[in-house]
Protein backbone atom coordinates (compact mmCIF):
# COMPACT_ATOMS: atom_id res chain seq x y z
CA UNK A 1 0.00 0.00 0.00
CA UNK A 2 1.54 3.36 -0.96
CA UNK A 3 1.63 5.99 2.12
CA UNK A 4 -0.94 8.52 2.39
CA UNK A 5 -0.12 12.04 4.28
CA UNK A 6 -2.17 12.49 6.99
CA UNK A 7 -3.38 15.81 5.45
CA UNK A 8 -4.74 13.41 2.39
CA UNK A 9 -5.67 10.50 4.80
CA UNK A 10 -7.75 12.31 7.26
CA UNK A 11 -8.86 14.72 5.41
CA UNK A 12 -12.66 15.99 6.49
CA UNK A 13 -15.50 14.43 4.62
CA UNK A 14 -18.26 16.13 5.94
CA UNK A 15 -19.02 19.24 8.16
CA UNK A 16 -18.66 17.71 11.57
CA UNK A 17 -15.53 16.70 10.70
CA UNK A 18 -14.28 19.54 10.49
CA UNK A 19 -12.35 21.39 13.52
CA UNK A 20 -12.50 25.07 14.24
CA UNK A 21 -14.63 26.70 11.88
CA UNK A 22 -17.87 25.53 13.69
CA UNK A 23 -19.34 29.12 12.77
CA UNK A 24 -19.29 28.66 9.31
CA UNK A 25 -20.10 24.53 9.18
CA UNK A 26 -23.11 25.20 10.91
CA UNK A 27 -23.96 28.25 8.82
CA UNK A 28 -23.43 26.11 5.37
CA UNK A 29 -25.59 23.05 6.71
CA UNK A 30 -28.57 24.85 7.48
CA UNK A 31 -28.01 27.07 4.32
CA UNK A 32 -28.54 23.76 2.43
CA UNK A 33 -31.03 22.48 4.50
CA UNK A 34 -32.87 25.59 3.96
CA UNK A 35 -32.33 26.00 0.46
CA UNK A 36 -30.87 28.95 1.02
CA UNK A 37 -27.98 29.33 -0.96
CA UNK A 38 -25.52 32.13 -2.62
CA UNK A 39 -24.50 31.53 -5.25
CA UNK A 40 -21.10 33.11 -4.78
CA UNK A 41 -18.94 32.43 -2.19
CA UNK A 42 -15.78 34.26 -0.24
CA UNK A 43 -13.92 32.33 1.67
CA UNK A 44 -11.28 33.88 3.82
CA UNK A 45 -8.63 33.19 6.02
CA UNK A 46 -4.92 32.07 6.63
CA UNK A 47 -3.73 28.94 4.89
CA UNK A 48 -4.17 25.46 6.09
CA UNK A 49 -7.50 26.12 8.31
CA UNK A 50 -10.07 24.14 5.77
CA UNK A 51 -11.13 26.85 3.24
CA UNK A 52 -10.48 24.53 0.15
CA UNK A 53 -11.88 21.44 2.56
CA UNK A 54 -14.91 23.26 3.57
CA UNK A 55 -15.46 24.32 -0.33
CA UNK A 56 -15.47 20.73 -1.57
CA UNK A 57 -17.34 19.69 1.13
CA UNK A 58 -20.01 22.44 0.11
CA UNK A 59 -19.77 21.51 -3.40
CA UNK A 60 -20.69 17.55 -3.23
CA UNK A 61 -23.59 18.44 -0.42
CA UNK A 62 -25.42 20.85 -2.72
CA UNK A 63 -25.16 17.86 -5.35
CA UNK A 64 -25.87 15.30 -2.91
CA UNK A 65 -23.21 13.68 -3.85
CA UNK A 66 -21.16 11.58 -1.60
CA UNK A 67 -17.45 11.53 -0.68
CA UNK A 68 -16.67 8.31 -2.89
CA UNK A 69 -18.83 9.25 -5.80
CA UNK A 70 -17.04 9.51 -9.12
CA UNK A 71 -19.73 11.81 -10.92
CA UNK A 72 -18.81 14.45 -8.29
CA UNK A 73 -15.41 15.35 -10.36
CA UNK A 74 -17.61 16.31 -13.26
CA UNK A 75 -19.81 18.74 -11.61
CA UNK A 76 -16.77 20.39 -9.22
CA UNK A 77 -14.35 21.92 -11.44
CA UNK A 78 -10.71 23.83 -9.59
CA UNK A 79 -8.92 26.64 -9.93
CA UNK A 80 -5.63 27.67 -8.85
CA UNK A 81 -5.69 31.40 -9.89
CA UNK A 82 -2.27 31.47 -8.46
CA UNK A 83 -0.68 29.45 -12.01
CA UNK A 84 -4.23 30.38 -13.65
CA UNK A 85 -4.79 33.99 -13.64
CA UNK A 86 -5.31 35.82 -16.16
CA UNK A 87 -8.55 37.23 -18.35
CA UNK A 88 -8.68 34.59 -20.53
CA UNK A 89 -8.33 31.65 -17.94
CA UNK A 90 -11.56 33.69 -16.52
CA UNK A 91 -13.36 34.04 -20.00
CA UNK A 92 -12.48 30.25 -20.63
CA UNK A 93 -14.92 29.65 -17.08
CA UNK A 94 -17.51 32.25 -18.19
CA UNK A 95 -17.53 29.83 -22.15
CA UNK A 96 -18.51 26.35 -20.39
CA UNK A 97 -21.04 28.34 -18.00
CA UNK A 98 -23.96 27.12 -20.16
CA UNK A 99 -23.37 23.63 -20.21
CA UNK A 100 -25.88 22.38 -17.52
CA UNK A 101 -24.32 19.73 -15.23
CA UNK A 102 -24.65 15.62 -16.23
CA UNK A 103 -25.11 14.90 -12.42
CA UNK A 104 -26.85 16.68 -9.74
CA UNK A 105 -28.27 19.90 -9.79
CA UNK A 106 -25.26 22.59 -9.18
CA UNK A 107 -21.79 23.01 -11.45
CA UNK A 108 -19.46 24.41 -8.40
CA UNK A 109 -16.44 26.55 -9.60
CA UNK A 110 -13.82 26.68 -6.52
CA UNK A 111 -11.02 29.47 -7.36
CA UNK A 112 -8.61 28.90 -4.93
CA UNK A 113 -6.06 32.01 -4.15
CA UNK A 114 -8.52 34.02 -5.88
CA UNK A 115 -6.70 37.33 -4.51
CA UNK A 116 -3.95 36.67 -7.52
CA UNK A 117 -6.12 36.89 -10.53
CA UNK A 118 -5.27 40.37 -12.61
CA UNK A 119 -7.23 43.43 -12.75
CA UNK A 120 -8.51 42.39 -16.20
CA UNK A 121 -9.36 39.11 -14.75
CA UNK A 122 -11.01 40.11 -12.14
CA UNK A 123 -13.27 42.65 -14.17
CA UNK A 124 -14.26 40.12 -17.00
CA UNK A 125 -15.53 37.59 -13.87
CA UNK A 126 -17.82 40.84 -12.47
CA UNK A 127 -21.10 40.62 -14.42
CA UNK A 128 -20.84 36.57 -14.28
CA UNK A 129 -20.21 36.41 -10.35
CA UNK A 130 -23.72 38.84 -9.99
CA UNK A 131 -25.91 36.91 -12.41
CA UNK A 132 -24.56 33.33 -12.56
CA UNK A 133 -26.90 30.85 -14.11
CA UNK A 134 -29.22 29.22 -11.99
CA UNK A 135 -27.25 25.87 -12.17
CA UNK A 136 -23.76 27.61 -11.10
CA UNK A 137 -22.41 28.27 -7.46
CA UNK A 138 -18.78 30.29 -7.19
CA UNK A 139 -16.33 29.59 -4.34
CA UNK A 140 -13.47 31.74 -4.50
CA UNK A 141 -10.84 31.17 -1.50
CA UNK A 142 -8.42 33.13 -0.50
CA UNK A 143 -5.49 34.30 2.25
CA UNK A 144 -5.53 37.71 1.28
CA UNK A 145 -9.29 39.10 1.49
CA UNK A 146 -7.30 43.06 1.47
CA UNK A 147 -6.40 42.26 -1.80
CA UNK A 148 -9.79 41.65 -3.18
CA UNK A 149 -11.59 43.84 -5.29
CA UNK A 150 -14.29 45.70 -3.08
CA UNK A 151 -16.93 45.09 -6.21
CA UNK A 152 -16.07 41.21 -5.80
CA UNK A 153 -16.66 40.79 -2.04
CA UNK A 154 -19.78 43.00 -2.38
CA UNK A 155 -21.26 40.29 -4.92
CA UNK A 156 -20.33 37.38 -2.39
CA UNK A 157 -21.15 35.65 0.51
CA UNK A 158 -17.94 36.33 3.11
CA UNK A 159 -17.17 33.71 5.63
CA UNK A 160 -13.96 34.84 7.92
CA UNK A 161 -11.73 31.39 8.90
CA UNK A 162 -10.15 31.91 11.63
CA UNK A 163 -6.64 30.16 13.05
CA UNK A 164 -7.20 26.59 14.96
CA UNK A 165 -6.90 26.93 18.43
CA UNK A 166 -3.51 25.16 19.80
CA UNK A 167 -6.10 23.35 22.04
CA UNK A 168 -8.24 21.58 18.31
CA UNK A 169 -4.82 20.80 17.12
CA UNK A 170 -3.24 18.79 19.65
CA UNK A 171 -7.14 16.57 20.08
CA UNK A 172 -6.99 16.16 16.52
CA UNK A 173 -3.43 14.91 16.31
CA UNK A 174 -4.21 12.80 19.67
CA UNK A 175 -7.06 10.93 17.82
CA UNK A 176 -4.88 10.27 14.71
CA UNK A 177 -2.13 8.99 17.26
CA UNK A 178 -4.63 6.70 18.42
CA UNK A 179 -5.89 5.48 15.19
CA UNK A 180 -1.92 5.05 14.03
CA UNK A 181 -0.72 3.51 17.48
CA UNK A 182 1.25 6.18 18.04
CA UNK A 183 2.65 6.98 21.44
CA UNK A 184 3.26 10.38 22.19
CA UNK A 185 3.91 12.91 24.99
CA UNK A 186 1.13 15.44 25.47
CA UNK A 187 3.40 18.07 25.39
CA UNK A 188 4.82 17.06 21.84
CA UNK A 189 1.75 17.19 20.48
CA UNK A 190 1.30 20.74 22.09
CA UNK A 191 4.46 22.06 20.91
CA UNK A 192 3.51 21.17 17.41
CA UNK A 193 0.41 22.25 17.28
CA UNK A 194 1.95 25.85 18.88
CA UNK A 195 4.38 25.85 16.17
CA UNK A 196 2.15 25.50 13.30
CA UNK A 197 0.00 29.09 14.59
CA UNK A 198 -3.42 27.91 13.86
CA UNK A 199 -2.83 25.81 10.71
CA UNK A 200 -3.98 22.30 11.30
CA UNK A 201 -2.19 21.69 7.36
CA UNK A 202 1.20 22.40 8.43
CA UNK A 203 0.67 20.69 11.94
CA UNK A 204 -0.11 17.77 10.21
CA UNK A 205 2.87 18.03 7.66
CA UNK A 206 4.86 18.59 11.13
CA UNK A 207 3.53 15.57 12.10
CA UNK A 208 4.40 13.64 9.67
CA UNK A 209 8.09 14.87 9.50
CA UNK A 210 8.73 13.76 13.78
CA UNK A 211 6.95 10.62 13.23
CA UNK A 212 9.13 9.38 10.36
CA UNK A 213 12.12 10.01 12.54
CA UNK A 214 10.94 8.74 15.92
CA UNK A 215 9.86 5.42 15.06
CA UNK A 216 6.00 6.11 16.35
CA UNK A 217 7.12 7.50 19.60
CA UNK A 218 6.48 11.26 20.01
CA UNK A 219 8.90 13.21 22.18
CA UNK A 220 9.26 16.96 23.43
CA UNK A 221 13.22 15.76 23.11
CA UNK A 222 12.51 14.58 19.88
CA UNK A 223 10.46 17.93 18.41
CA UNK A 224 12.93 20.21 19.97
CA UNK A 225 15.72 18.80 18.38
CA UNK A 226 14.69 18.29 15.05
CA UNK A 227 12.82 21.72 14.81
CA UNK A 228 16.52 23.32 16.64
CA UNK A 229 13.85 24.62 18.69
CA UNK A 230 15.25 25.39 22.88
CA UNK A 231 12.93 23.99 25.66
CA UNK A 232 11.59 25.56 28.62
CA UNK A 233 14.26 24.55 30.58
CA UNK A 234 16.59 26.32 28.73
CA UNK A 235 15.14 29.90 29.05
CA UNK A 236 14.60 29.47 32.56
CA UNK A 237 18.00 28.99 32.98
CA UNK A 238 18.53 32.03 31.02
CA UNK A 239 16.53 34.30 32.87
CA UNK A 240 17.25 33.19 36.45
CA UNK A 241 21.19 34.43 35.23
CA UNK A 242 19.43 37.52 34.18
CA UNK A 243 18.04 37.78 37.66
CA UNK A 244 21.36 37.32 39.87
CA UNK A 245 23.28 39.73 37.23
CA UNK A 246 25.58 37.30 36.16
CA UNK A 247 26.54 38.10 32.65
CA UNK A 248 29.24 36.01 31.75
CA UNK A 249 27.29 32.81 32.37
CA UNK A 250 24.44 33.89 29.89
CA UNK A 251 26.99 34.84 27.02
CA UNK A 252 28.45 31.37 27.56
CA UNK A 253 25.15 29.75 27.82
CA UNK A 254 24.16 32.18 24.68
CA UNK A 255 27.57 30.31 22.86
CA UNK A 256 26.25 26.87 23.83
CA UNK A 257 23.55 27.46 21.75
CA UNK A 258 25.21 29.20 18.55
CA UNK A 259 27.12 26.09 18.75
CA UNK A 260 24.53 24.04 18.55
CA UNK A 261 23.05 26.06 15.23
CA UNK A 262 19.96 27.30 17.04
CA UNK A 263 18.03 30.06 14.27
CA UNK A 264 19.14 33.15 16.27
CA UNK A 265 16.22 34.74 14.79
CA UNK A 266 14.34 32.32 15.89
CA UNK A 267 15.88 33.04 19.50
CA UNK A 268 15.27 36.00 20.10
CA UNK A 269 11.34 35.42 19.41
CA UNK A 270 11.22 32.24 21.92
CA UNK A 271 13.34 34.49 24.53
CA UNK A 272 10.40 37.51 23.83
CA UNK A 273 7.79 34.73 24.28
CA UNK A 274 8.79 33.02 27.71
CA UNK A 275 8.69 36.55 29.39
CA UNK A 276 5.14 36.98 27.95
CA UNK A 277 4.33 33.91 29.26
CA UNK A 278 6.24 34.57 32.63
CA UNK A 279 3.81 37.91 32.91
CA UNK A 280 0.44 35.66 31.60
CA UNK A 281 1.78 33.55 34.97
CA UNK A 282 1.70 36.54 37.35
CA UNK A 283 -2.12 35.23 36.92
CA UNK A 284 -4.08 32.40 38.03
CA UNK A 285 -7.02 33.90 35.24
CA UNK A 286 -4.25 34.57 32.56
CA UNK A 287 -2.07 31.28 33.20
CA UNK A 288 -5.05 29.96 31.26
CA UNK A 289 -3.98 31.46 28.25
CA UNK A 290 -0.65 29.27 27.82
CA UNK A 291 -1.09 26.27 25.46
CA UNK A 292 1.52 23.88 27.70
CA UNK A 293 0.85 21.32 30.33
CA UNK A 294 0.18 21.81 33.76
CA UNK A 295 3.52 20.69 34.48
CA UNK A 296 5.23 23.19 32.25
CA UNK A 297 2.51 26.06 33.49
CA UNK A 298 4.06 24.88 37.09
CA UNK A 299 7.45 26.00 35.87
CA UNK A 300 6.25 29.26 34.77
CA UNK A 301 4.40 29.85 37.97
CA UNK A 302 7.22 29.27 39.95
CA UNK A 303 9.41 31.58 37.96
CA UNK A 304 6.90 34.05 37.89
CA UNK A 305 6.97 34.46 41.07
CA UNK A 306 10.39 35.67 41.12
CA UNK A 307 10.35 38.76 38.78
CA UNK A 308 8.64 41.83 39.22
CA UNK A 309 6.41 42.98 35.96
CA UNK A 310 8.68 45.93 35.64
CA UNK A 311 11.79 43.34 34.45
CA UNK A 312 9.43 41.76 32.46
CA UNK A 313 8.21 44.78 30.72
CA UNK A 314 11.57 46.41 29.75
CA UNK A 315 12.82 42.65 29.32
CA UNK A 316 9.94 42.13 26.10
CA UNK A 317 10.62 45.97 25.08
CA UNK A 318 14.70 44.71 24.23
CA UNK A 319 13.56 42.12 22.93
CA UNK A 320 11.24 43.49 20.73
CA UNK A 321 13.57 46.49 19.84
CA UNK A 322 16.36 44.22 19.10
CA UNK A 323 13.50 42.44 17.02
CA UNK A 324 13.21 44.78 14.69
CA UNK A 325 16.96 46.05 14.45
CA UNK A 326 17.90 42.33 13.01
CA UNK A 327 16.65 42.65 10.31
CA UNK A 328 18.60 45.71 9.21
CA UNK A 329 21.92 44.44 10.98
CA UNK A 330 24.58 42.01 9.69
CA UNK A 331 26.12 40.89 12.95
CA UNK A 332 23.51 39.57 14.60
CA UNK A 333 24.80 37.77 17.07
CA UNK A 334 26.33 40.95 18.37
CA UNK A 335 23.30 42.70 18.18
CA UNK A 336 21.34 39.52 20.07
CA UNK A 337 24.69 40.03 22.75
CA UNK A 338 23.94 43.29 23.58
CA UNK A 339 20.42 42.55 24.16
CA UNK A 340 21.38 39.90 27.10
CA UNK A 341 23.48 42.37 28.56
CA UNK A 342 21.17 45.07 28.38
CA UNK A 343 18.16 42.63 30.16
CA UNK A 344 20.87 41.38 32.84
CA UNK A 345 20.90 45.06 33.78
CA UNK A 346 17.60 45.76 33.93
CA UNK A 347 17.04 47.51 37.54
Amino acid sequence: MNYVVSYRKYIPIDFDDVIGQKHITKTLKKAIEKKMLSQSFLFCGPRGVGKTTCAKILARKVNKFSYEEKNSMFNIIELDAASNNSVDDIRNIINQLNFRPQYGKYKVYIIDEVHMLSNSAFNAFLKILEYPPSHVIFILATTEKNKILSTIISRCQVYDFKRISVNDIKNYLINICKKEYIKYEEDALLLISDISDGSLRDALSLFDRLILYSNNRLLSSIVYNQLGLLDIDFFLKITYFFLKKDIYKVLLLFDEIIKKGVDLNMFITSLSKHFRNLLLSKDRKTIKLLSYSEKIKEKYLIQSKKIDNNFLIKALNICNNTENSDKKNQDIRLALEIALINISYIN
